[in-house]
């Protein structure tokens, strides 16, 4: 019985050391700016943008938008599957939408350069982004 009672304070201070990784929570509530697409700057600077919800994950290079669900393992960014808009595009634009599409679906590593600069990279892609925000924890979560 007194093991019982020295073991239940030790399991309680313990219920909160559980190591959880370090991406989600940097990229969870945050917006990123794309720098570059396969070393290219974006077409459409203002529109290029990738956004991390609690579950969800958005982005768009200044023409369609791309929405699903993310999550990382193993140091590797897992999303979808994503479902999107269908604007007509063309050009560098369209180019680049499939490169981030392509990429996202791809599993890409987490590089991170440091909290503001993360590259992500797959086989057959790359992109290069810049933090814009964070959103503030909201009350209660």
């Amino acid at each position: 019985m007194k093991r019982i009672a020295l073991a239940l304070p030790l399991l309680v201070l313990c219920t909160g050391c559980v190591a959880r990784p370090a991406a989600p929570e940097r990229l969870s509530e945050s917006e990123w700016r794309f720098v570059q697409i396969d070393d290219y700057e974006p077409a459409e600077p203002d529109g290029a943008r990738l956004s991390f919800g609690e579950e969800d994950v958005s982005a768009s290079v200044g023409c369609n938008t791309m929405v699903g669900k993310w999550r990382v393992e193993q140091g590797r960014l897992i999303a979808g599957p994503l479902a999107g808009t269908r604007m007509f595009c063309q050009g560098d634009v369209w180019e680049q939408e499939q490169a981030v599409a392509a990429l996202l679906v791809a599993a890409p590593t987490l590089e991170w350069q440091d909290a503001d600069r993360l590259t992500l990279r797959s086989r057959g892609h790359s992109a290069e982004l810049t933090r814009i925000s964070v959103s503030p924890p909201q009350p209660g979560s």
